[in-house]
């Protein structure tokens, strides 16, 4: 007797708040900016590729410091133009991601 009833109120409160619940709007579907997610991890990928890429610079320029201390100027020279191109890259996408963002 008291599975009958709980069956019946289940099925007396479904056609009680169906009709509201069903006569309700959609709600909106949340709406994730990909641009600025993307933008996000593309400026996130940048920054380790050139943390990565600044590392083995400045590790190969000391190796070479190490090995060879007469060639220290056109060594120095080397490495500041490599980490002034390698940071670029980090510049340029960051230029993209604000231009694509805003």
């Amino acid at each position: 007797m008291r599975k009958i009833s709980v069956v019946l109120m289940a099925v007396l409160a479904a056609t009680v708040l169906a009709p509201a619940a069903l006569a309700q709007e959609g709600g909106g579907a949340s709406s994730v900016n990909w641009v600025a997610l993307t933008a996000g991890f593309s400026m996130a990928i940048a920054s380790a590729a050139c943390g990565y890429a600044q590392a083995k610079a400045v590790s190969a320029a000391c190796e070479g410091f190490a090995r060879n201390p007469g060639a220290a100027p056109a060594i120095r020279f080397a490495i500041i133009l490599a980490l002034v191109l390698i940071e670029s890259m980090a510049l340029y996408t960051f230029a993209i991601i604000f231009l694509k963002v805003s």
